[in-house]
């Protein structure tokens, strides 16, 4: 294990969260860098905490994200359940059967066009997983930038997440779940009881737990878990019970939830939204048992049955019908707060940093971000943060309303891509400054002094990073304020323990008590006992009751 972080195991459970897991994992590919190796690239943040190296039938040697993604059938497309990687000619045609054989074929879905179009244009992919850029004449200047208008053609031709995922996964990643369909009116996995029962069949369970123990056991120092679930389907109780069994099985590791919700809801369609909001309370409950702590995801702006407008990003341009933008911000926002964990020099662990977000019972946070952090050309740190200003500058990413007037409780905070050259004030000397921020010498002192003077109450951790957030194609182009394609940006993101959580987990609770639930037998009918869903609203209420005091005003 290179650097002093330990590694992390990433779980991927449902669709949504493939979309984002799809986006995430492009995004490391390219922070990887261009050379024949990820080795290579020694920068801040430590892709071995992610990646492990293995090697092919042919001694191949591999580097590919230590993942195990479930999903249902029909959701890969030309995507192979055992990847591309490790196939063998050989092996596949070896048939131990010698009677007479009948072949059944299922269709066979072709790559996304614009994809493969994307991917020529930059360069090849080799069978060792790593990306090779085409030649560059004389073997001079940076790699060739793709400025073809790929983006948008993409985005139109996106159906399931395995049309924009540009790396290469090992053969226990993918785990299919055939007993519900992801596309069709019937055989969908739509309730929690559902989820939860998959876990409880050994087919699943031992397949989990086979993957599970191939991934740990070649750690040199596992510090954890990471899952990313959606909540608002029967996913949510597939990700209790894996959260369960990581519990039982790697006591003391850290484990952390990103529960995923996409971004829009369809006033027309009451019985998806009733599941919906019934399917996140019970998948909150039960991760915040299981999990060291849970972070909601979405740009939608409620997590309760009122539909509130999603989420504005002053410098984005996002559509939030398209899971394909939805997950692109969100992803964004999960590669700089999980920062902390990922750090090869002076790593948070994943349980430090959940011991110091979650003391007094507070398991859920709420996540934050803004994407990109306006650094405008010939402007310092100093100068970009007094021009945000505000003690809540972040737009919110977990569906729990405006956290203007807020409490923060604590707060794990991380700037990323801001070039050293601009992280302390040029002003000459005598000059008067126009903040204390401009007094600071460091970017790292500008960043806790700025965090400290918006919340002088709150326990707060900072990190100021050189390392931007790649958003190369296949990402969508998002960002209006910026006139040309980017690859690269600076993002200000924050994980917070916020108040905010009173208010949305006790509407949680209060909408469910509304709910005339004969009308919905067929959600209890899927797995979930009446005794249940009263033990649930007092979890929410105890839960919520735990937001409801605390230091640290956010005006």
């Amino acid at each position: 294990m290179a650097g002093g972080a330990g590694e992390v195991l990433t779980l991927q459970l449902g669709h949504f969260a493939g979309f984002v897991g799809a986006h995430w994992w492009n995004q490391q590919d390219a922070a990887l860098g261009r050379g024949t190796s990820a080795k290579e690239s020694l920068g801040e943040l430590c892709p071995d905490v992610l990646y492990r190296t293995g090697q092919t039938l042919h001694g191949q040697e591999t580097y590919t994200p230590r993942l195990i993604l479930m999903d249902l059938k029909g959701s890969l497309n030309s995507l192979k359940e055992e990847g591309g990687l490790y196939w063998d000619k050989q092996l596949d045609a070896a048939v131990a059967w010698h009677g007479k054989l009948t072949t059944h074929k299922e269709e066979v879905y072709p790559q996304n066009p614009h994809l493969q179009d994307l991917l020529s244009a930059e360069g090849v992919r080799s069978s060792d997983g790593f990306w090779r850029v085409k030649s560059i004449p004389n073997g001079k200047g940076p790699p060739p930038v793709t400025t073809a208008a790929i983006p948008k053609p993409l985005e139109s031709s996106v159906r399931v997440w395995s049309d924009f995922l540009r790396v290469h996964l090992h053969p226990r990643s993918i785990c299919m779940i055939q007993k519900y369909n992801h596309d069709g009116e019937t055989g969908r996995l739509e309730a929690f009881g559902q989820g939860e029962s998959v876990l409880k069949e050994p087919r699943y369970l031992e397949e989990l737990e086979d993957r599970l123990h191939f991934y740990v056991e070649e750690c040199d120092y596992l510090q954890g878990f990471q899952i990313l679930c959606d909540l608002h389907d029967g996913f949510s109780g597939v990700g209790a019970k894996a959260a369960e069994l990581l519990q039982d099985e790697y006591s003391g590791r850290g484990i952390i939830t990103w529960g995923l919700i996409p971004g829009s809801c369809s006033l027309g369609e009451p019985q998806k939204n009733i599941y919906r909001l019934l399917n996140t309370a019970f998948g909150l409950v039960h991760l915040t048992a299981y999990s060291s702590f849970v972070c909601p995801l979405s740009l939608g702006g409620s997590l309760g049955l009122r539909p509130q407008p999603p989420v504005n990003f002053p410098h984005l341009h996002y559509d939030a019908t398209l899971p394909f933008h939805c997950s692109a911000i969100l992803a964004t926002a999960l590669d700089t707060v999980t920062v902390p964990y990922r750090l090869r020099s002076s790593p948070v662990s994943m349980v430090h940093l959940a011991n110091m977000l979650t003391f007094s019972g507070k398991k859920v946070v709420t996540a934050g971000a803004v994407i990109p952090f306006p650094l405008v050309p010939g402007q310092s740190l100093p100068d970009a943060l007094v021009q945000l200003g505000g003690a809540t500058p972040w737009t919110p990413l977990s569906a729990c309303g405006n956290p203007s007037g807020t409490r923060c409780f604590a707060q794990s905070v991380v700037l990323r891509g801001i070039d050293r050259a601009c992280h302390t004030s040029q002003l000459t000397p005598g000059t008067p400054l126009p903040s204390p921020l401009h007094a600071c010498t460091t970017g790292e002192e500008v960043l806790a002094q700025y965090l400290h003077q918006q919340q002088p109450r709150v326990t707060s951790s900072s990190h100021l990073l050189l390392t931007p957030c790649r958003v190369a194609p296949p990402y969508p182009y998002l960002f209006s304020s910026l006139s040309q394609q980017v690859h690269s940006i600076p993002v200000f993101g924050a994980l917070c323990s916020s108040s905010s959580l009173h208010q949305t987990l006790g509407g949680l609770a209060t909408e469910l008590t509304k709910l005339d639930l004969r009308r919905w037998a067929s959600f209890l009918d899927a797995g979930v006992e009446q005794d249940e869903m009263e033990e649930l609203l007092q979890e929410l209420h105890s839960l919520a009751q735990c937001y409801q005091d605390g230091g640290g005003l956010m005006d």
